[in-house]
């Protein structure tokens, strides 16, 4: 996961951050009216893609590693990293996570949501509903002098009380100018243990949530994570800085904005 020293961003590097997570976020508005039952997951890809360098930025997942491609794109019981391909093609009732980190100005902003392709099963509505109600929970427990484990204690105990599971093997991450640094931000955990929060702290929750086990395997691609018991999951992710005042979600698009306000 990178360099363990948790570097603290300046105002003018979160102002950076800013930027890229508001990109982030508008990229993900972008897509959402794509997501329909016929539309393959390369396409999805290949418009962003195309947004991207229309909007001055660069695609990070794109030969992050190795990785083929410009955005993750899980559906049902991928839990994250799906790689996105012609053949793979969206269908009714199925759920699709999408995950995009455009870099402005080598800055990472990093988000994703799980989106429904046409209705949903109950089962998967419930579970979708849950995973980004944890993320609002986690983001909660956000400010200076809290600690690593309080976000994961928020977001288990909810996830848990719905009847579903809190993937181990996936975790938030310090973001900056470097995809993945520390901190470490376990999606579980234990009220007051971990490090405490200091303002200029900049990571990422993003809870995977799961309908069965929590267990997951990693493909013969090395990238593709799936449930264990091949039931669903779903992601939400915001990228956060921890302020003198509590917590900003950098990864806010203008109709996000607006619509918290409202």
């Amino acid at each position: 996961m990178g360099n363990e020293t948790i570097v603290l961003l300046s105002s003018r590097e979160i102002e950076k951050m800013r930027r890229a997570g508001r990109l982030a976020a508008e990229l993900l508005d972008h897509l959402a009216p794509m997501v329909k039952p016929g539309v393959s997951t390369l396409e999805l890809n290949d418009e962003a893609e195309r947004w991207t360098i229309a909007h001055g930025a660069k695609s990070a997942p794109l030969g992050y590693h190795g990785f083929p491609k410009s955005i993750c794109t899980s559906v049902n019981e991928v839990v994250c990293h799906g790689i996105p391909n012609a053949k793979q093609i969206l269908k009714e009732g199925d759920i699709i996570n999408i995950d995009v980190t455009p870099t402005v100005e080598g800055y990472h902003g990093d988000t994703s949501k799980t989106f429904f392709v046409g209705t949903p099963s109950p089962t998967a509505k419930k579970l979708v509903e849950v995973t980004q109600e944890c993320l609002r929970r986690g983001i909660a427990t956000v400010r200076s002098g809290s600690r690593i484990g309080d976000i994961g204690a928020a977001i288990q105990e909810y996830a848990e009380a719905q009847g579903f599971s809190v993937v181990r093997d996936f975790v938030g991450h310090g973001v900056s100018n470097i995809f993945h640094t520390a901190p470490q931000i376990p999606h579980y955990g234990t009220r007051g243990k971990g490090k405490r929060l200091r303002p200029g702290m900049v990571f990422t929750i993003e809870p995977m949530i799961n309908e069965g086990t929590w267990e997951v395997e990693v493909l013969a691609d090395k990238w593709t994570a799936v449930t264990k018991d091949r039931k669903l999951s779903a992601q939400f992710e915001h990228t956060l800085a921890v302020t003198e005042e509590g917590v900003e979600i950098l990864t806010l698009s203008e109709a996000d904005a607006q619509r918290k306000s409202a």
